[in-house]
């Protein structure tokens, strides 16, 4: 059953967005698996404390993604076979890094100059300053 205990509302984003979010960086990032059951939209909402009906539209929307399938009476489960899972991380990874150069554009900060600073930062450990 996939597990949201590291689900985490934030400001800015309508939460059924979130709950969108945090089930495609669960596969991308491969913590929720293919065929993996999510919680019904009743138990979710309450484990959340949000409306069933956010629950259902997030749900709606990872089933026009096509990344979760849902039978009537039955629970909702993940399809997210590896090339699926694979493409979404590429999708996903594309989308942040596309942000962040909008933000080094904005910075005014020269293209090789990132490269450095990337080039520095990356084999910095996590908890590193």
């Amino acid at each position: 059953m996939c597990n949201f205990g590291g689900f985490v509302p934030a400001d800015g984003l309508p939460i059924y967005l979130q709950i969108v979010r945090y089930v495609e960086r669960g596969v991308a990032a491969g913590t929720i698996a293919d065929g993996e059951e999510l919680p019904s939209r009743r138990v979710l909402s309450a484990q959340l404390g949000v409306n069933p009906n956010t629950v259902q539209k997030a749900y709606r929307l990872l089933e026009e993604e096509g990344l979760i399938t849902s039978r009537s009476g039955a629970k909702s489960e993940v399809c997210a076979p590896p090339e699926q899972a694979a493409a979404l991380r590429t999708r996903l990874l594309e989308q942040e890094i596309a942000g962040f150069i909008r933000s080094l554009r904005q910075s005014r900060l020269e293209k090789e100059a990132a490269l450095e600073l990337i080039d520095r930062l990356w084999d910095r450990k996590e908890e590193d300053p």
